[in-house]
């Protein structure tokens, strides 16, 4: 049998030594839950200039007010590549749990939403930049991964996510509405969108859901000052704000006329916003005689069924031009 020179059989004694090594390494599973690769996509975003101006075009362009401006907007993306394509791969997982302490109410921190709405933002001008280079198919991935961000954003959240949510699907809707009708796009392209935009219901949200989580935060807040040794003190910490004058902690016959109220509007938000506004009218008319407590802290269901409307209406608009 022929030897190995000390050399040879060194090498080989390290090579099988690393190669049971690896083969022991057990790598855990990669996480399920998007909302963690999300914080992470936060986490490398670059501030993009404060100036006024630039912050204008950033939103006009994302709003589909103005065209691309590649010398003002390229290197704020160009900072935020990685961020952007941490969030899109983030937007393939098939869950997204936010963590949120639903049990603290108003205190419970929200505090990535700021973030996560300059992240879709971002998002969609890395899309726009794309289609002005002709890059259209990698244009269109960008704003279908920023519809899967806008509802992994509203998931489990009060109204504050939902209208967040919105602005950032109104953005990518917007951006593929002018690419159709401006001829950019193939006809595998316009199916391809029009097939993810048919998943979702004409107004992208569960806006109940939403109104129910604001009701139950509402009644949480309450019941954290009512607990207070100082409730003047307890307020102002939660909101920021003194406590109002002539303001008097509702009672529990109160809290459960409101929760009756929501639980109505509600049902109404289930209905397309045609039909809900009547209801929602009248029901805006009953808060009107709630007591101050309540007056303030009561979302405008009328407003909701706008934002409702609105999504609706670019929805349709969208699929329109696709030509379904």
């Amino acid at each position: 049998m022929r030897r190995l020179c000390p050399a040879t059989a060194a090498l080989a004694a390290v090579l099988c030594v690393a190669t049971n090594c690896s083969a022991q390494i057990n790598v855990p599973p990669e996480t399920r839950n998007a909302a963690l690769r999300y914080w992470m996509a936060m986490g490398d975003l670059q501030d993009p200039p404060a100036d006024k101006e630039t912050q204008e075009l950033l939103e006009k362009t994302a709003a589909g007010q103005t065209s691309w401006n590649e010398p003002k907007l390229g290197p704020i993306l160009d900072a935020n590549t990685r961020a952007i394509q941490e969030m899109q791969r983030a937007t393939k997982l098939p869950d997204c749990d936010w963590g949120l302490e639903y049990s603290r109410g108003p205190g419970a921190s929200i505090s990535y939403l700021t973030r996560a709405r300059v992240l879709a933002r971002l998002n969609t001008l890395y899309g726009m930049r794309l289609m002005a280079k002709g890059e259209t198919q990698d244009a269109v991935d960008a704003w279908l991964d920023g519809v899967r961000f806008s509802q992994d954003l509203a998931k489990g959240g009060t109204l504050i996510f939902k209208l967040i949510a919105r602005t950032a699907l109104l953005s990518d809707f917007q951006a593929m509405t002018d690419a159709a009708e401006a001829g950019s796009l193939s006809r595998k392209q316009k199916a391809e969108i029009a097939a993810a935009v048919r998943l979702l219901p004409p107004d992208a949200f569960d806006w109940s859901e939403a109104l129910g989580l604001e009701e139950a935060t509402f009644e949480a807040f309450v019941g954290e000052i009512r607990a207070a040794k100082n409730a003047a003190q307890a307020y102002q910490e939660i909101t920021d704000e003194p406590w109002p004058e002539k303001y008097v902690l509702p009672s529990q016959k109160e809290i459960l006329a409101y929760r009756s109220l929501v639980v109505e509007a509600q049902g109404a938000l289930r209905l397309p916003p045609p039909d809900a506004r009547a209801h929602l009218d009248q029901l805006q008319m009953r808060i009107a005689q709630f007591s101050p407590f309540f007056q303030r802290g009561i979302p405008s269901t009328v407003k909701i069924n706008e934002a409702r409307a609105e999504v609706e209406t670019s929805y349709a608009s969208l699929l329109k031009a696709l030509g379904s």
